[in-house]
């Protein structure tokens, strides 16, 4: 299928969060694609590696659902702008998407990972997660 575009969705902490499962949903709509999850290793938790497995233990059926299909998954290295570098000397991809916390927090806004990964020659749409209110401003009372 040569109009099959295959989408490169990058997240960790995020991959499973509302916001990026919407916007798989609206891009599978769009038209025929295909996804591939790719989640750095965080570099500040005992078993890199693991938790990795773990997030897409629990994003991919989610990630599934919301594309109407099979999503593929993969771990790289903790390095987000390496790990998606070795990917695409691996496959092709027509797309990216970059899911991150929000922008007070995103150590990858922080290093424009955006930017970084367009310079590679696929065009990226960057997702942020929304952040909750604290609890501590809620009161309680009615």
């Amino acid at each position: 299928m040569a109009d099959l575009a295959r989408v490169l969705i990058v997240a960790n902490r995020t991959a499973a969060t509302p916001t990026l499962i919407y916007r798989v949903r609206v891009r599978a709509q769009r038209g025929p694609c295909q996804f591939t999850l790719l989640v750095p290793a965080l570099p500040d938790v005992l078993d890199p590696e693991e938790e990795a497995r773990k997030t897409l233990e629990l994003a991919l059926p989610l990630l599934e659902d919301a594309a109407s299909g099979p999503v593929e998954g993969a771990v790289g290295p903790s390095d987000a702008l390496r790990a998606v570098e070795q990917l695409l000397e691996r496959e092709r991809f027509d797309e990216v998407i970059i899911s991150t916390l929000p922008e007070r927090v995103s150590a990858w806004l922080k290093r424009d990972l955006p930017t970084r990964v367009e310079r590679l020659g696929v065009p990226v749409t960057v997702v942020r997660a929304r952040q909750r209110p604290h609890a501590a401003a809620w009161s309680g009372s009615p």
